[in-house]
């Protein structure tokens, strides 16, 4: 592997060593100006325990918080890596790998949204939100 690919792919993940309260949440872009029928490549994937609601469990983030991984995946440019980061007042964010910003992206009510195949979600991507649905929910 080359130096340079070394330095910008994140650290594996030992699944075995993660409680099983953690999940693969895949979203994608709904219905909206522009996409009439959503997209399914804008995308994210949110690697997160969740809680017996289906809830972000911030408990086991604070234990685990390295293994919170989230990619954002767009058609046209390469996958970013980076951090589901938990901000003061509960609410939570994606920091990317490599970027100085604090918070790249931010999820709408995230504490209070439920990571359940069908159900909406709310990212507000450069001040301009976006409504994402749970399209994949798996065990690690």
């Amino acid at each position: 592997m080359s130096k340079t690919r070394a330095k910008t792919q994140p650290k594996p993940i030992l699944n075995a060593s993660l409680p099983p309260q953690f999940r693969q949440v895949r979203v994608a872009l709904a219905r909206e100006p522009g996409h009439p029928e959503g997209d399914a490549d804008i995308a994210y994937i949110i690697v997160a325990p969740l809680d017996s609601e289906d809830r972000i469990d911030a408990e086991l983030w604070r234990e685990y918080r390295d293994a919170c991984r989230i990619v954002r995946q767009r058609p046209d440019a390469q996958d970013k890596h980076g951090h589901l980061v938990h901000q003061p007042g509960g609410g939570w964010a994606f920091h990317y790998d490599g970027e100085t910003d604090l918070t790249d992206e931010v999820g709408f009510h995230f504490a209070d949204e439920r990571f359940v195949v069908g159900e909406y979600v709310s990212i507000n991507e450069g001040g301009k939100m976006h409504t994402y649905r749970v399209a994949t929910v798996s065990y690690l």
